[in-house]
């Protein structure tokens, strides 16, 4: 979670300390937003709590997915699986 008063500094305080600041986020896993000139233009983050960010998105992705395939099911937008593969088949057998 991004502590507002430890995790926003400038830029050019980055690259005076880029060896300090490494360390910091390999050891807390919180990101770092960088300013330019007082406004905040990029966030940085050690390469596994980047990682975690990554996998949890595709879980939710996945969750979603899910979720609006069970949606889906209720509303009655299905269709049989035989009648989507027959289907499937005739439309690639015109096309070999």
């Amino acid at each position: 979670m991004l502590d507002l008063s430890r995790d926003i500094d400038s830029l050019s305080n980055f690259k005076r300390n880029s060896v300090a600041f490494i360390d910091r986020l390999k050891q807390t896993g919180a990101p770092v937003v960088l300013t330019v000139h007082g406004k905040a233009e990029i966030v940085v983050q050690d390469a596994k709590s980047y990682q975690r960010l990554l996998e949890a998105a595709d879980y939710a992705d996945a969750v979603e997915g899910i979720r609006a395939g069970q949606e889906d099911v209720r509303m009655g937008r299905t269709r049989p699986m035989e009648d989507v593969l027959e289907e499937l088949g005739r439309e690639y057998e015109t096309q070999g």
